[in-house]
């Protein structure tokens, strides 16, 4: 299924929605197709509250939703039922002034299932509750597979079996798996539930950022995760087992729930082993047809792992010529590309590499990055007009053979970072390639680099792998800092500009 996806989509519900929603509720509770929500119930779910009700679209189908009201907690404590919290599906019980965001249900077609799009809608409720500045989220998970055990175990103990992993159920093993903590076990909960013999798992979630004076309202998040793979370059036999390696990389680096992984320069080199007898411009060639499969492989991962992936980058021929190019895959299911600029001479020597002119900021849920291949990030006039532009997160895929080629790269980011303000986040491969011409051997120590200030590392170094091992780096970056340097920055580079005497444009 996932294969054949173009796009996913995450919004809020809409009234026109409904024929859609209710489809997908159907076929989510095809054991109970008396319970689904009639239309009168989601327009006054929408009435009272539009933006607790999110819908996630595939390809611009509805496929799932969550929908939420806000209660005053304390009237309803520990102890209540679905009816009592939901007020017999009136929801005469939401309160706008409440503290609690209570989910009144969540569901997935299952078609669907397997995609995580269930952890996107949970992430958005969570990222709601934050916004609204409420104590936490709170709901009564089913136990939609206790019914098969219920002769031999209480609720309490079937539930700790599911915690222990001893047993499996669809509902509370996603739930535990998504941060929400057990409160207790409910009685009597959602009336004519046989499959949970009635009784439900009251589960939380708090938020811990939440402040009894109420907070600005967020557009986006402010602290970004970041995930870098040092690649391991190894021969393979076939193409698909790079692809289980990548694969391999994305699902360790998305279970940090990271919202970026950025792979190396030309990662994909092993490949060209085949075409070793080849010449090397014609062996680079041979690989570059892969490039776009490549691509769409990681298109799909970016949706199956809800992670905006930065490939690295890859040969591929366009009018005649070869270019050094990569793409941003976002988690949406659109992508970006981008190409090296600056070419080195051992490139043009050795394969016949053409530099591109192609030089942009690019949009994400994450706000705005910039990308640029290796050798580029020596230039610092591209770091500078990307800045210009509003660039917060500098992502460089690289490749470098020697520790001097190296030590240039590590360098110049850590000055794009002071320079411009910005996060810079590098990625290199280590190893060797005996059987590649031109790419015996690979030297890489991965890192995230920052400004140099107070709320900063001293050094400019907020995390690096250890050099020369095949390994993730996990790192989060704080944007809000970024907006306090620009503004109160022990010195500010960006600011303090003498364009009265220098300026700098793009052609």
């Amino acid at each position: 299924m996932s294969n054949d996806i173009k796009n996913v989509e995450l919004r809020n519900l809409e009234i026109e929605d409904y024929q859609e929603l209710k489809s997908a509720m159907l076929k989510a509770y095809n054991n109970w197709q008396e319970s689904y929500w009639r239309e009168h119930e989601i327009q006054t779910l929408l009435n009272i509250f539009p933006m607790g009700q999110i819908a996630v679209l595939v390809d611009g189908i509805i496929v799932g939703c969550a929908l939420s009201i806000i209660v005053k907690y304390e009237l309803f404590s520990d102890e209540h039922s679905y009816d009592e919290i939901t007020g017999n599906s009136t929801f005469s019980t939401h309160n706008p002034k409440g503290d609690v965001l209570y989910g009144i249900d969540m569901f997935i077609h299952p078609e669907y299932r397997g995609l995580r799009l269930g952890r996107r809608l949970y992430d958005a409720r969570k990222e709601l509750c934050e916004q609204l500045n409420l104590k936490a989220i709170v709901f009564g998970g089913r136990m939609p597979k206790y019914h098969n055990y219920s002769k031999e175990m209480t609720p309490k103990e079937y539930l700790q079996k599911v915690k222990t992993k001893e047993l499996y159920d669809p509902t509370l093993t996603f739930q535990l798996s998504n941060d929400f903590h057990v409160k207790k076990v409910l009685t009597g909960y959602l009336s004519g539930d046989q499959e949970s013999k009635e009784y439900a798992v009251l589960m939380q979630w708090d938020n811990i950022n939440y402040t009894k004076k109420t907070k600005e309202l967020k557009q986006q998040k402010s602290v970004i995760r970041l995930g870098l793979v040092q690649w391991q370059m190894r021969l393979y036999s076939t193409s698909e087992d790079m692809y289980e390696q990548i694969e391999y990389f994305v699902d360790a680096v998305s279970a940090y729930k990271s919202d970026f992984i950025l792979f190396p320069e030309f990662f994909n080199a092993p490949l060209m082993a085949k075409y070793n007898h080849l010449s090397e411009p014609d062996a680079i060639r041979k690989l570059a047809e892969y490039t776009e499969d490549i691509r769409d492989r990681f298109i799909q991962l970016a949706i199956s792992y809800n992670v905006n992936i930065i490939t690295g980058s890859m040969p591929l021929i366009k009018n005649d010529k070869l270019y050094n190019v990569g793409f941003l895959c976002r988690r949406n299911g659109t992508y970006d590309s981008y190409e090296k600029i600056h070419v080195t001479p051992d490139e043009i020597k050795a394969w016949g590499l053409s530099g591109s002119d192609m030089l942009k900021v690019y949009e994400t849920d994450c706000g705005k990055i910039g990308i640029l291949i290796c050798y580029d990030v020596e230039f610092p006039e591209l770091p500078r007009i990307l800045a210009d532009q509003g660039m917060n997160i500098l992502f460089v895929p690289f490749l470098t053979d020697t520790q001097n080629g190296y030590s240039r790269v590590r360098y110049c980011a850590r000055a794009r970072a002071i320079e411009n303000e910005c996060f810079v986040a590098i990625a290199g491969s280590v190893g060797n390639l005996p059987k590649v011409h031109n790419m015996n051997i690979q030297y890489a120590q991965s890192a995230v680099f920052t400004p140099c200030d107070f709320a900063f590392p001293t050094n400019g170094v907020k995390t690096e792998a250890t050099p020369n091992t095949e390994m993730i780096l996990v790192s989060d970056v704080d944007l809000d800092l970024l907006s306090e340097l620009h503004t109160y920055g022990s010195v500010r580079n960006l600011k303090d500009r003498r364009t009265d005497v220098f300026d700098l444009k793009l052609k």
